[in-house]
Formats: C-alpha cells, structure tokens, sequence
C-alpha cells in the first residue's frame, strides 16, 4: 500500500522502513510534524489483515484497531496499482462506523491515466478519494490540506485550558506517584489511584487555582521504556503522554526516592527538552527514605551527576502521600513560570555578549575570523536569543554551550529550555 512511504514523506525523513515485501511495519511508528504551521502527530501502523489466525497478525491487527478508536483521523490508504482488494472491503466496513474521521486516499497514482482510475475505489463507500504517489509526491500537497483540515482547531484543542493558565505535565514512570500527587494538589480523588503501575492510562486535565493564578494539571499515564510496550493500549499510553507533555508550558519529571535514575527517565527528560518546555525534577516518596542532615545533599549529588544536562532544573523532595513539600511545589511552579516569560532589554544582552566574548573569543578549526554583531531576545516562552554574526557556520556545538551557560549564569531562567539562533548578517 506505500503506508510507511507516506509517513516518511509526511515527516520529511526516513523514519519507516520501507520494503517491497508486505507487512514490514509490525510496531506503530509515530513523529510529531507539521503542515502550513500545524503540528500534529503521525502514527505509522502495521496493515489490518481483517481474518486470520497468524499471532503476529493478529496483534497487527489488535495495534491498528487501538489507532482506529484513539486517533483523531485515520487516514484509509488504498493501491491504484492492485485495485480494489477482499481486505480492502473489509476494513472499510471496519472504519464506516467512524467514517466522519476518515480520509481516503489511493496511493501509488503516478500519472493522469491512473488518476481516472481512481474513481473505481468510489465502491467502499467514502466519497471521491485524493489519489497521490508518496513516492513523486504527486498530490501531496492537497493530501496534507485535506488532513488539517479534518483535524480539530488549535482553538479547539486549546478550550481544554482556561485562558491565561499555566500548563503542567505531570510525568514519570510507572508507580511513581503521579496520580497521588494531582489528588493531593486538587484536594479531591480526582484521578484513580492504585499500587498497580499502569492504571492511568489516558491523560487528565485538571483546571484549579493556586495564589490566583490559574493551572491545569495534566496527569499522564506512566512511560516506560520501548522493550517493555506491549502492543495494545500501553503503546497509546506513551503517546498520549508524550502529547501532554507537547501541550504543557512546565513539565513536572517525577522520580523514585526508592529508586535510581533510569535510562527512561532520562528519555523523559530529553523529550521536553527536545521540545523547550520548562523541567522541574520532583523526587517522589522522600517520607519513606531513611535519613539524617546529609541525606539531601547526597541525593541532590547524585541527581545532578547522572542528569547534568538539565542541571538548569530546579529539584525538589516531596511526598504525594502525606502532601510534605507539595504547596512549596506550586510555589516553585510559578518560579519557574516566571522565568518562561521574562525578557531581557536588548542594550544589556548586548553588554553581555561583549562582555562574553572578550573573556573567550569564538574560535574555529579553520582559522576563519568569527565575529558577532550584536545578540537580541525575540521571543519568550520559550526564550529565544538571536546573534547575528559574520558566518553563522563557524559556531561550534562547544561555544553555543558556552553562550548558554553564561545566558543562565548572567540572567537566571531557572528550569527553562532556552533556544538559541545564529544567523548570518546578510
């Protein structure tokens, strides 16, 4: 059908496998993208083989059925060169039901003879499909226009959160404390709360008030590493909360007194940063830890250590369950919140950057004169700092972590993700 060929085009890299063979993509893919300034998040799935006794199929089929009933379109993809299939018939009388959220399109039309041939799929019911190739690109644009258009508003999606709220993502892994943590911050049994990992499984938005600022709190269902999603509806777990944590401002990262930094926190970690949302790591279950004078500061040590790239978070110890240092949470939420939408004036970021650079002057391997002209903040949340500057190529990876150290050391933004663009004078 070319599915994993449509995603690739759709996310602009190759990220699917692509094979002759069919049924190559077994587990669902998924990126965030965009189209004319829309971001969404595109799932790859394995095709629906509507009868069968085959296991992996089978659990196929199980993923597919899972994207039908939690997306919010489903794009049909049929094959010009094949025509009209018994699987084909089948899974349409699978989507009719939800036929409101589906676009049908007919994949591999590589020229206007094909293109007539189009109308034939007309009997599976779903109006006049779009015919495209993934391959040329043919139609793609229009396909991609069709898929915006379907999907819900920006203003829509945002009517969730009250106006001027604070967004916050609760996040971490399994069992460690989230839901208790959103009880005890709403003051209600809000969300379901089990020993059992796993019992969040979609993502909850909570508006509430705190020092009159307005919040909503997004409790998400726990992630866990890739090796260990069973196919099913923990996969659509994960998704959801990597969506939440793409709809918060400040990200809450919970982690286990009890236990070690994991590879998936730190996942978790890189995730929002990857998305410039703010981070404040909480260790959860600090009531139940043996300690005396010390104990913190051994803890924070070995914290920091095993996370320094986000050594810009702030860190703090709470229990969920007794609500010990939750109200000096929020406290730090609106911390943080304000160093999201603070500005520096352009005439001290400029006194700044001479001042940085006299102290360590950019160098680059290739001997060429590296020289700024002068640097602005043009945006907040997140902070975006623009340098124009001779020939934006000679900065190193090196020197732009320099810059942003001495941006934090000089200026503060406490738990914020900063971005920063180098552009040419010309």
């Amino acid at each position: 059908m070319g599915k994993s060929t449509i995603f690739n085009r759709m996310v602009k890299r190759r990220l699917a496998i692509v094979d002759k063979e069919s049924g190559v993509t077994r587990d669902r893919k998924y990126y965030q993208t965009e189209w004319n300034g829309y971001p969404f998040i595109i799932v790859d799935t394995g095709g629906i083989v509507p009868s069968t006794k085959d296991t992996m199929t089978q659990s196929i089929k199980a993923q597919a059925e899972l994207a039908i009933e939690e997306a919010d379109l489903i794009v049909f993809v049929a094959d010009c060169k094949i025509g009209i299939t018994d699987y084909d018939q089948q899974i349409s009388k699978m989507l009719f039901p939800v036929q409101d959220k589906v676009i049908f399109t007919v994949n591999k039309v590589d020229n206007d003879k094909e293109e007539l041939e189009v109308y034939e799929f007309m009997a599976l019911g779903f109006g006049n499909p779009i015919g495209i190739s993934a391959i040329s690109g043919r139609n793609f644009s229009e396909f991609q226009n069709q898929i915006v258009n379907k999907l819900p508003s920006r203003s829509e999606i945002e009517e969730q959160f009250r106006e001027n709220t604070i967004k916050i993502a609760v996040v971490g892994k399994p069992n460690v404390g989230k839901s208790s943590l959103v009880n005890k911050i709403i003051g209600q049994n809000s969300v379901i709360v089990d020993d059992i990992p796993g019992t969040t499984r979609d993502s909850i938005h909570l508006n509430f008030e705190y020092n009159g600022c307005n919040m909503t709190i997004i409790d998400t269902a726990g992630l866990r590493r890739k090796s260990r999603v069973k196919f099913g509806i923990e996969y659509f777990s994960n998704l959801r909360s990597l969506r939440s944590i793409n709809d918060a401002d400040i990200v809450l990262v919970l982690l286990d007194a009890q236990e070690e930094i994991s590879v998936q926190d730190k996942r978790i970690i890189e995730y929002a940063q990857s998305q410039f949302k703010a981070l404040i790591l909480v260790v959860n279950k600090w009531d139940v830890i043996e300690k005396d004078h010390k104990t913190a500061k051994k803890y924070e040590d070995e914290i920091r250590y095993s996370l320094n790239y986000a050594s810009y978070a702030p860190l703090i110890f709470i229990s969920a369950k007794s609500g010990q240092r939750v109200r000096k949470l929020l406290d730090l939420v609106l911390f943080v919140n304000k160093q999201r939408e603070k500005r520096i004036p352009t005439h001290y970021m400029n006194a700044f950057l001479q001042k940085i650079v006299g102290q360590n002057p950019p160098t680059h391997t290739s001997h060429k004169r590296v020289k700024f002209y002068y640097a602005s903040q043009v945006d907040t949340n997140p902070p975006l700092f623009l340098f124009v500057m001779n020939n934006a190529t000679l900065i190193t990876e090196n020197y732009k972590r320099y810059i942003q150290n001495q941006i934090r050391q000089e200026f503060g933004f406490e738990g914020v993700t900063i971005k920063l663009k180098f552009k040419d004078k010309s």
